[in-house]
């Protein structure tokens, strides 16, 4: 078979985004919906303590689909507006480069590719359509717009100063929201290591080593060979690490979880998962890497949808963070909704009271919802985020 060069694939992609630019917001739509809300509403309690806390979410993949971050959509899961509703503080906004066809949980390669007919669809820059690297930085490129755009209601949070400088803000105006920019599989290296310093300086500031499938870092909990780090992927977490990049262990397979976690000089974190405890699917994490992640001083973000959680409740969710803090302890436990990243919600993130509501229900204490909520996080970020 003849290969298909550069200008010919151009071709084609240009007659598929006349059709996907007409689908690509109904495919929004269609992935990222709300299901039927829950009868009942959080209770008054609920919602006066969840006004006073700091509320944090650790993965939202908002970034990947075609709508305006500044303006209320009517579908999907997380927009300015809605975080500002919620009471949301800070939200990581993950990227994401790459997605094989015919997704799934237990096996794929990556010889097919997804967002590539998303990005000729939305428009994207023709050099976001043949380079992975490309097709990310031109993600933050979007989002320090939409940061500029805002009137200050988005702050782009990049070190620690910039984090204390908008806390002592946050104290007189609830009305902002900060974010901080993650990207989901370094195959958006392009197999070059430099590579890490041009994202670094775009202003990512989380890295996972893989997503959906194996890459040359190493193996993905849902590649072919699910291997540990490669020598390239070796070299790239020392990279990293010294950069002061957080590392995110989501989607990594087990045994790259170990051989990451034997390298950690720094705290690592799962930004959105479940845990095998409360819900034995291969997405989620055993105790054991729950322990050693804690003991790098990191946290467990908790997902909202029914894998990570065997539930579609805030119920589900609590009891996975419940596990979570009885193995070891509530510092090391927190939100990573995955919103907008294709998952069927009960709730968009204006309904994250009814977690605060849960938690009451599970009899956490104030203090412990405080951390639960988005002071794990906020510590997290301030230890380990680069002081300017």
């Amino acid at each position: 078979m003849k290969r298909i060069l550069p200008g010919s694939l151009a071709l084609i992609l240009i007659g598929f985004a006349y059709f996907f630019s007409l689908a690509s917001g109904h495919v929004d739509r269609l992935l990222n919906r709300v299901e039927k809300p829950p009868p009942t509403a959080p209770s008054e309690e609920a919602n006066r303590l969840h006004e006073r806390l700091f509320i944090a979410d650790l993965h939202c993949d908002a970034l990947l689909w075609q709508r305006d971050l500044l303006k209320r959509a009517r579908y999907g899961h997380v927009d300015v507006p809605r975080l500002i509703e919620a009471n949301v503080a800070l939200q990581a906004f993950s990227v994401a480069t790459k997605v094989p066809w015919r997704l799934n949980y237990n096996r794929n390669t990556g010889r097919t590719d997804v967002i590539t007919l998303l990005v000729a669809a939305q428009r994207g820059p023709r050099s976001t359509w043949f380079s992975l690297s490309e097709r990310a930085l031109h993600q933050a490129r979007e989002f320090h717009e939409a940061a500029d755009r805002s009137a200050g209601r988005l702050v782009f949070v990049e070190t620690s100063d910039d984090l204390r400088r908008y806390l002592i803000r946050r104290e007189q105006d609830r009305q902002v929201v900060a974010g901080i920019l993650t990207i989901e599989g370094l195959h958006a290296l392009d197999g070059e290591l430099d590579n890490i310093d041009a994202l670094y300086e775009a202003g990512f500031r989380v890295m996972g080593p893989t997503h959906f499938f194996d890459n040359e870092l190493g193996g993905s909990a849902h590649g072919v060979a699910k291997g540990g780090l490669t020598e390239f992927g070796r070299r790239a977490i020392e990279r990293m690490e010294k950069f002061g990049i957080i590392l995110d262990l989501a989607h990594a397979s087990p045994r790259m979880v170990d051989d990451i976690l034997d390298m950690a000089k720094r705290p690592v974190l799962i930004s959105h998962t479940g845990v095998k405890g409360t819900c034995d699917h291969v997405r989620n994490v055993s105790d054991e890497h729950i322990v050693r992640i804690a003991c790098t001083g990191g946290v467990i973000g908790i997902g909202f949808w029914e894998q990570a959680v065997c539930g579609t409740d805030a119920a589900s969710i609590v009891r996975a963070i419940r596990h979570v803090s009885d193995l070891v302890g509530v510092d090391h436990v927190a939100l990573g909704s995955d919103f907008d990243g294709a998952i069927r919600a009960i709730f968009d993130v204006t309904g994250l009271a009814r977690i605060t509501d849960a938690l009451l229900a599970d009899r956490f204490t104030e203090d412990e919802i405080r951390k639960i909520m988005g002071a794990n996080i906020l510590r997290l970020f301030m230890e380990s985020l680069p002081e300017r």
